[in-house]
C-alpha cells in the first residue's frame, strides 16, 4: 500500500533560528523517523523571488538552508529534499493554476497583505500569485498531508479549492490535501517578545542555530525579562519556553516555579537558557561546518532529490497536460 505524501518547504533567508527549528523542522524529523509517510521537502528558490534578494545571495542561501537541513538530520535516503527551481514543472502547472483560480480569492489571502505591508516599495505580481505556486508545489507530488503552522492553514484551503476547481473542469484528478498542525511552540523575539521571532526585528532577536555559545550568551543578556518575578512577563515567558524545549526538565520546572513565587533571578535563568541552547545544537554545529566545506557534496545531495523529484513531477504534468487538452 502506498504511503501517504508529504510536502513540504522552508525558504533560503539565512541560518535557521531556534522558531524554525520548534515550528517546521523538529516537526519534520518525526515525520521522517516515523517510517509511514513519502516525504518531499523543497526549498522554495522561486518564491524567494517576490523578495529582494541579491542573485549570489540566493545561491548562497540555497546551499546553507540545504546543509543545515542535513545537519539537524534530514535524512536523502529517507527524504527527497531539492530545490524548487530545479524542477521546471512547478513553474508549469503554477500558470495552469493561475488560469483557473479566480482573482478574488488571492486578493483575500491574509499573507498577501502582511507581505505587501513589509514591502511597500516592490509589491509585485508574484505576491499576490505565492499562494498559486504553493498549491502547484504540493499538487504536483500529489501530495495529501502538508504539515503547517496555523498561519498556513489557509493556503491549504486555497490548494483544496483549486485542486476541486481543476477537477471540476478537466476532470477527476487532483486530491484534496488535509493541514497536518503539530503542537508549535510560539517562540517570541529576544528584543520584542511580544512579536514572534524574526531576523526582520534584528540579528540580537533571534538565536540561530549556528550562534556559538557566547554569542547566544551575549545576546540572551539583552533579551528583557521582568523587574521582579511573579508578573508573567512575555521575555520571561519566552525565555522559560526555550528552557522547556532545550533543557533539562528539572532545570525548566524549577525556574517555572521561582518566576511564579517572585524568587527568580532573570541573571541565572539566561545562563541557563544559554548553555541548554548551545548545548542541544553543539552536534549540528559540527555537522554544519563540515557540511558548508563541502558545498559540493551538498549540490549533489540537491541534485539526487531533484532527479527523483522530476521523476514524480513528470508523471503528474503528463497526466495534466492530457486532462488540459495540452498534447
Amino acid at each position: 500500500m502506498a504511503k501517504p505524501i508529504i510536502l513540504s518547504g522552508i525558504q533560503p533567508t539565512g541560518n535557521f533560528h531556534v522558531g524554525n527549528y520548534l515550528g517546521a523542522v523538529r516537526n519534520w524529523l518525526r515525520l521522517q523517523d516515523s517510517g509511514q509517510y513519502e516525504m518531499y521537502i523543497l526549498i522554495p528558490d522561486l518564491h524567494s523571488l517576490t523578495g529582494e534578494l541579491a542573485s549570489d545571495e540566493r545561491r548562497r542561501l540555497m546551499v546553507t538552508a540545504a546543509a543545515e537541513l542535513l545537519a539537524l538530520g534530514l535524512d536523502p535516503d529517507k527524504v527527497t529534499i531539492f530545490v524548487q527551481s530545479h524542477v521546471p514543472e512547478h513553474a508549469e502547472l503554477a500558470w495552469i493554476f493561475n488560469c483557473i483560480t479566480p482573482v478574488a480569492e488571492l486578493y483575500r489571502m491574509t499573507q498577501f497583505k502582511d507581505k505587501a505591508e513589509r514591502q511597500e516599495k516592490n509589491i509585485n505580481t508574484g505576491l499576490l500569485t505565492y499562494p498559486i505556486l504553493q498549491a502547484a508545489d504540493i499538487l504536483l507530488y500529489r501530495a495529501t498531508v502538508i504539515p503547517v503552522g496555523q498561519d498556513q492553514v489557509q493556503h491549504v484551503e486555497l490548494t483544496r479549492d483549486i485542486a476541486r476547481w481543476f477537477n471540476r473542469r478537466f476532470g477527476q484528478y487532483f486530491p484534496e490535501p488535509e493541514h497536518l498542525l503539530s503542537a508549535v511552540p510560539k517562540v517570541m523575539s529576544l528584543l520584542y517578545p511580544e512579536k514572534k521571532m524574526s531576523k526582520s526585528h534584528g540579528p540580537e532577536s533571534v538565536i540561530e542555530l549556528a550562534d556559538e555559545p557566547e554569542i547566544i550568551e551575549n545576546k540572551l543578556k539583552k533579551a528583557p525579562t521582568a523587574t521582579a518575578g511573579g508578573s508573567g512577563s512575555p521575555g520571561a515567558q519566552n525565555l522559560l519556553l526555550l528552557l522547556e524545549h532545550f533543557g533539562d526538565t528539572g532545570a525548566y520546572a524549577g525556574f517555572a516555579a521561582a518566576e511564579q513565587d517572585g524568587s527568580i533571578r532573570y541573571g541565572e535563568l539566561k545562563q541557563a537558557v544559554a548553555a541548554a541552547v548551545s548545548g542541544f545544537f553543539a552536534g549540528f554545529r559540527e555537522r554544519r561546518l563540515e557540511l558548508m566545506a563541502d558545498p559540493g557534496r551538498v549540490e549533489q545531495i540537491l541534485e539526487q532529490g531533484a532527479n527523483r523529484a522530476r521523476h514524480k513531477a513528470a508523471e503528474t504534468m503528463a497526466e495534466v497536460r492530457r486532462l488540459a487538452g495540452l498534447r
